[in-house]
């Protein structure tokens, strides 16, 4: 998408958006999470709020070659299918996909020009790209605030990722899909013994659209408890290992 004339975002405070691509996040899709029901309504919102309050975005896509080998798992998120496509309502204007290399060069005044800046991801960390990892760690905000599929790995590895960087990371518990529950209340404990803020979107989207530098998302400990909502729930043995 290419730049527009729109005034720059504020990047004190900003999203970081794991995942919310069609083969997760569509029914039937190859590897649906067991909340979507309750998790599609909440992303929505988020976005609003997002998009409303002129609120940056850092997202991260899943993105495989046709010839890996499959890994345990169906394969999924294959470059140029369309599972492979973030959802439609999950891209802000004006956005920019930074495609990976081996090399740390970026465009230049991407925080000028875009308010949403997606990387590829070919491994579950998106940190892994070098490209991400440079903007990420250089980057000087207030909060990361961090959500998307699947909390049990991919949300979990970028917010303790930021954390070691010295960041101050938020983690929004209802806007994370999973596909196991009791993996998910795992991967929640192993946020808080970190220290990581935990929040919801109620309270993200109710906060002060634009924070002066310093400012925090007010939140208590918030565990799990819409993990099993609708009857939403796999199994263990079941669980996708993101």
């Amino acid at each position: 998408m290419m730049a527009g004339s729109s005034p720059s975002c504020d990047w004190n405070r900003l999203l970081v958006d794991v995942c919310t691509q069609r083969d997760f996040l569509e029914r039937g899709a190859i590897l649906q999470v067991a909340n979507l029901d309750t998790l599609i309504p909440s992303l929505r919102r988020l976005f609003e709020w997002a998009d409303a309050a002129w609120t940056p975005i850092v997202s991260a896509v899943e993105s495989h070659r046709p010839t890996e080998p499959v890994s345990g798992y169906h394969m999924h998120c294959v470059d140029g299918t369309p599972g492979q496509k973030k959802l439609a309502f999950t891209l802000l204007d004006p956005w920019i996909l930074v495609e990976t290399d081996n090399y740390l060069s970026l465009p230049p005044d991407l925080t000028q020009d875009y308010r949403q800046i997606i990387f590829r991801k070919r491994t579950r960390d998106v940190l892994s790209n070098p490209k991400a990892d440079r903007f990420l760690t250089h980057l000087k905000a207030d909060e990361f605030i961090v959500f998307g599929v699947g909390l049990e790995r991919a949300v979990k590895s970028v917010a303790l990722g930021l954390l070691s960087r010295h960041k101050s990371v938020t983690v929004v518990t209802d806007a994370c899909g999973y596909w196991s529950a009791a993996d998910a209340e795992l991967a929640v404990r192993q946020l808080l013994a970190k220290h990581i803020r935990l929040t919801t979107v109620a309270e993200i989207t109710t906060s002060r659209p634009q924070p002066k530098p310093g400012a925090r998302v007010r939140g208590e400990r918030h565990r799990l408890d819409h993990a099993r909502s609708n009857g939403s729930r796999c199994s263990r043995s079941g669980a996708v290992r993101h």
